[in-house]
């Protein structure tokens, strides 16, 4: 099990703020429905903080209240910039220092996350948009996940 104190403190900021840039990614695909997205996004940590006992490396960093701060961020293409930067870092983090399993656990909350967001608002009647399931494919290959 991999835990903290195995990452310095800039790989361990970037496996904090992954998850909710990786959110946003999906959240600013589409425009429509942001509400309802950061909800879900919440309650995807909520949901993961009730599972605890798998990953440590999961479990310490759902047990942290996700921080996002929009502002930072000019546009929406700067956003996007940013955001896949901090999940390659995170990437890179988790490649050199996590379990496989922990790994494994941390993507898969990831690119989970990222597709509750994208089905909490349905645009044009569909589940996930193509601009959305574009962003969870691009999560998913900047993050290595096998599937």
């Amino acid at each position: 099990m991999t835990g903290k104190s195995a990452f310095t403190e800039e790989e361990w900021q970037a496996l904090l703020e992954a998850p909710p840039l990786a959110g946003m990614l999906v959240l600013t695909a589409e425009h429509g429905g942001s509400f309802r997205e950061t909800f879900a996004l919440a309650k995807a940590y909520a949901e993961a903080r009730q599972q605890q006992g798998s990953s440590e490396l999961l479990d310490e960093i759902v047990a942290i209240k996700p921080r996002f701060e929009r502002k930072r961020y000019g546009s929406d293409e700067e956003l996007r910039e940013a955001g896949l930067q901090r999940l390659r870092d995170a990437a890179a983090a988790l490649e050199n220092k996590a379990t496989p399993e922990d790994a494994e656990a941390y993507r898969a909350f990831v690119l989970g996350l990222g597709t509750r967001v994208a089905e909490a608002h349905k645009e044009g009647g569909e589940r996930v948009s193509p601009a959305e399931q574009s962003a969870l494919d691009e999560i998913g290959s900047t993050l290595g996940a096998s599937g």
